[in-house]
């Protein structure tokens, strides 16, 4: 008997260091699409906790969750043209904190917040100025697809070395002083008055040499066909159409027939 109450005495203790156990390792649930920077007493460690639920000791570990899913950032930035044109931009840019380095940038920058204002702000802006200013205010307009590229591919790789990749990023507005723009329409206006007038003078020009063309063209048609009209030519065309009866000419004497021959005045 004594040695079954000691038993249950022994499951008993066991039952209830188990429970204070539970009870003292609090769990951490990290949710999809978020990691967790695990610390020791303040301190980043190198561990990343992924998707899941993840058990850690109270006081001695705290743990900061960060977003690593793909976020939308709109960004109103003023530059200039090779040209010094003032160039106003709407930029949209999608990014995500790179999951496996989650821990570094909480430990140099800070949360998603810090890594927008602190990081992510001001590179757009330097790199939307370094851009624009390759370009005339009129390149940035025809040349639009290079331009963004070039934002792009140079913001992947400034943003990458804060450990943020860039997804995609849209130049939304590009647009110019009211000046400039009054301008350019000015200058489209007279390109097309310009084109126009060249249209109507070429037309012109064509319309003469046809003429020219089908003056010169009736002119060598007449010259064929006269020069194609001999005598025998005409006395068979002649007599194609002679109806069989010799004209009779009446004179004073007697009437006479004349001969076919004269009729054609050939001699």
């Amino acid at each position: 008997m004594k040695k079954i109450k000691f038993t249950n005495g022994a499951g008993k203790i066991t039952a209830l260091l188990f429970l204070i156990t539970i009870l003292l390792t609090p769990f951490v649930v990290v949710n999809a699409g978020e990691r967790g920077v695990l610390m020791q007493f303040g301190r980043v460690q190198k561990t990343i906790l992924d998707e899941g639920i993840h058990a850690i000791i109270p006081i001695f570990n705290t743990v900061k969750i960060i977003s690593v899913r793909v976020q939308k950032q709109e960004i109103s930035a003023e530059a200039s043209s090779k040209d010094l044109q003032d160039v106003f931009t709407y930029v949209a840019l999608n990014w995500h904190i790179i999951p496996e380095e989650t821990n570094v940038i909480f430990q140099e920058i800070g949360d998603e917040k810090d890594v927008v204002e602190k990081i992510i702000n001001p590179a757009v802006e330097e790199v939307l100025k370094a851009v624009m200013a390759k370009y005339t205010a009129e390149e940035i307009v025809t040349k639009r697809g290079e331009v963004k590229s070039g934002v792009d591919n140079t913001l992947t790789a400034r943003l990458h070395g804060y450990h943020i990749a860039v997804d995609d990023i849209s130049l939304v507005h590009v647009n110019f002083s009211d000046k400039f723009t009054e301008a350019v329409e000015a200058k489209q206006i007279a390109e097309q008055d310009a084109k126009r007038a060249d249209f109507l003078a070429l037309k012109a020009v064509k319309e003469a040499e046809a003429k020219v063309n089908l003056a010169k063209g009736e002119a060598e048609v007449n010259r064929l066909l006269r020069d194609s009209l001999t005598n025998e030519i005409l006395e068979r065309q002649a007599l194609e159409k002679w109806d069989g009866k010799l004209p009779l000419i009446m004179t004073k004497d007697t009437p006479k027939i004349l001969n076919f021959n004269e009729i054609l005045k050939i001699k």
